[in-house]
This record gives C-alpha cells, sequence and structure tokens, in this order.
C-alpha cells in the first residue's frame, strides 16, 4: 500500500462547547452519526470524545482534498470503535463516491485529547496497484 494523502485537524473543546448549548440536539444530530453520539453522550468527557470526533472529520476531508464541498455531509464521515478501542473511519455517500474515486482502500486515524482540545491525524492508503476496494463495511 501506498500513503496518498495526510490531514490533521485540531478542535478547541470549549468552541464546541458554545456551539452544542447554542444549536442544541440539532447540531449535534447534523455533525454525528446515531453511533458516533451514542459512544459519546454520557462519557465522563464527553465534549472531548465528541471534539475528537469532530477533528477527525475534518482531518479525513483533508485527505480526501475536498473540503465541506460538492454535496458532503458531515456524517459521511463516520468514526467508531473497534473492540481494541482503536478508532476506525467508515465513509457514506458523496465521501465514500470520492475515495473510491481517488483508490484510496483505507484512511488510518488517530486521535487525542485534552480538557481543552482535541486533535487527530488521518493518513489516506492507496493499493499499490491503483484499484479501489472501498472503504468501510
Amino acid at each position: 500500500m501506498n500513503i496518498t494523502a495526510h490531514g490533521v485537524d485540531l478542535v478547541d473543546c470549549d468552541r464546541l462547547r458554545q456551539s452544542i448549548a447554542e444549536h442544541g440536539d440539532r447540531f449535534l444530530e447534523r455533525v454525528f452519526t446515531a453511533a458516533e453520539l451514542e459512544y459519546c453522550r454520557g462519557r465522563k468527557r464527553e465534549i472531548e470524545h465528541l471534539a475528537g470526533r469532530f477533528a477527525a472529520k475534518e482531518a479525513v476531508l483533508k485527505v480526501l482534498g475536498t473540503g465541506w464541498r460538492a454535496g458532503i455531509a458531515w456524517t459521511d464521515v463516520e468514526v467508531r470503535n473497534q473492540p481494541s478501542g482503536q478508532p476506525r473511519v467508515t465513509l457514506h455517500g458523496r465521501c465514500r463516491e470520492i475515495a473510491d474515486q481517488q483508490g484510496l482502500c483505507s484512511i488510518l486515524i488517530s486521535i487525542s485529547h485534552t480538557q481543552t482540545h482535541a486533535i487527530a491525524s488521518a493518513i489516506g492508503l492507496r493499493e499499490s496497484s491503483g484499484g479501489a476496494l472501498g472503504i468501510g463495511d
């Protein structure tokens, strides 16, 4: 496999907290999938976990080179944890189409957070032959 792109994003937890306070569930349901909200809600450091997923979504879009345009929805990028705890990206909708067009077979992510900030790094991988295998299930 070949590394084709890298993206990184940093999120201020207070800024995310303010957005949630201002827009409530409407904001949360527009940005996060039901599975992401289920994982984060009620956790000891809920805002930090949400901020980590927010940063991961931004980092993945940097890998794709798209930003939030071309019909992309926030929920087109979903971050779920494997049983080991390692986060895993699944792409849906327009993001999945773009990744397939680019021949990406996987996007690896790493997330870290503190009380004040969350950071995520994403690395796009392509099969050496350039064939698109799709990402996620």
